[in-house]
């Protein structure tokens, strides 16, 4: 084999190789984007509290966001208050019971969104377990309270 014929067929296997990493390098990136695409998915859409009353209107003046971890150990109950502000958050993980003054109750399970009375006296109870992990976001604004507790009225 002559130096040219030993040139060409080099340039042809390095061709195949170029062509044979390209194509896995496509194959592996259309994987990649596959793997990689935003999921979106809505977990509740309301203007209603879990009880079924109608939110009241945003406050007027400068909103103040706030976005809250709450971590309740198993057996845990909080006591009595009210959010003066209106509030929904996500369950992560365990199972929370909340129950209004009236004796309504609402269990909130992992995954689930749940949007929070507003000015209605209620409490929350972890009776799993394990661990309540629920993240809550408040649309409040500067100086107010998330929550009003109410230690007059005891739980059972």
């Amino acid at each position: 084999m002559t130096k040219k014929w030993m040139y060409a067929a080099f340039a042809c296997v390095m061709a195949i190789s170029a062509f044979s990493l390209s194509s896995c390098k496509e194959a592996s990136a259309q994987d990649d984007e596959t793997v990689q695409k935003v999921e979106s998915t809505e977990l509740i859409r309301t203007s209603q509290s879990w009880d079924g009353v109608e939110l009241p209107d945003y406050l007027k003046g400068r909103p103040e966001l706030v976005a809250v971890k709450y971590v309740f150990p198993a057996g845990q109950k909080l006591g009595w208050h009210h959010h003066p502000v209106i509030n929904y958050g996500v369950l992560v993980q365990g199972e929370l019971t909340i129950i209004g003054q009236d004796g309504k109750e609402k269990v909130v399970k992992e995954g689930e969104a749940v949007v929070e009375m507003v000015n209605t006296i209620h409490h929350g109870e972890n009776r799993g377990s394990k661990p309540v992990i629920l993240y809550m976001f408040y649309l409040s604004q500067n100086g107010m309270p998330l929550a009003v507790q109410h230690p007059e009225i005891p739980l059972e």
